[in-house]
């Protein structure tokens, strides 16, 4: 199976694919967030680029260009940062899914890069399914804590909490190994409050480099293995959403 690059392809060509394949479009939702003085603001991007494209390869979906801003606002306190709100994060990913629809998409599956797009995203899909404009479906990144279970040498930060330290490190080191800079490690485990994770809260006042553990760990075959078994998980999550589309 080969993927249709929307961003390359001219629209007859997706028209195409789209009436005469299974109709499925895949869309990686990042964002521009800091990750420590060593990782590339667009780290949550590249991977949510990294994944939908495997993705796109096994499903011969139409694969659409990422959107590389989010809900960050638990970064903010960075410089560099660009964040938006959780109803902007709903309404591009609600417009997008009714022009896919207008155009003869099947489904729209959303890659999600960054927990802050977690609840705006789940909104969208909602909306999308019971508005009747497109089947849809969030991925946040499915069997990606197994494989780091399996993987991780380094203590994390907080449970739950992988933000610039071996995981990510890890992947960039797999995807865009020339923008990472190693000579800048450096761990960072922050003391946090009893209450962490159950209210929202910015990040900068705990760690002022951005980094929450130790990234010193990671390689690059690390990250290799964690991108691999997310396909893989996230296949076997869209296995049953795709069997229950309505057929054509």
């Amino acid at each position: 199976m080969t993927r249709v690059d929307a961003y390359s392809t001219p629209w007859t060509d997706v028209a195409r694919h789209l009436a005469t394949g299974d109709g499925l479009a895949l869309l990686p939702f990042g964002a521009l967030e800091q990750h420590g003085p060593h990782l590339p603001l667009g780290t949550d991007t590249a991977t949510a680029v990294a994944v939908a494209e495997r993705l796109a390869d096994r499903l011969d979906a139409l694969l659409l260009p990422p959107i590389h801003y989010g809900d960050t606002w638990n970064n903010a306190g960075y410089p560099g940062t660009v964040s938006l709100s959780p109803e902007t994060v709903t309404a591009i990913a609600v417009d997008i899914g009714r022009s896919l629809a207008a155009s003869g998409a099947r489904a729209l599956i959303v890659v999600n890069g960054d927990w802050g797009n977690r609840q705006p995203l789940y909104t969208a899909v909602r909306r999308l399914n019971a508005e009747r404009i497109l089947p849809a479906l969030a991925l946040d990144y499915p069997g990606m804590d197994e494989a780091v279970a399996e993987v991780r040498t380094s203590r994390g930060a907080a449970p739950g909490l992988n933000h610039a330290e071996e995981v990510e490190t890890s992947i960039m080191l797999a995807l865009e190994p020339g923008h990472v800079h190693p000579e800048r490690y450096a761990a960072e485990y922050p003391g946090f409050p009893s209450d962490f994770g159950t209210r929202p809260m910015q990040l900068h006042p705990f760690s002022p480099t951005g980094v929450f553990g130790d990234p010193s760990h990671a390689t690059a075959a690390k990250g290799e293995h964690i991108l691999a078994a997310t396909v893989e998980g996230s296949l076997a999550v869209l296995a049953d959403f795709i069997a229950g589309l309505p057929s054509r």
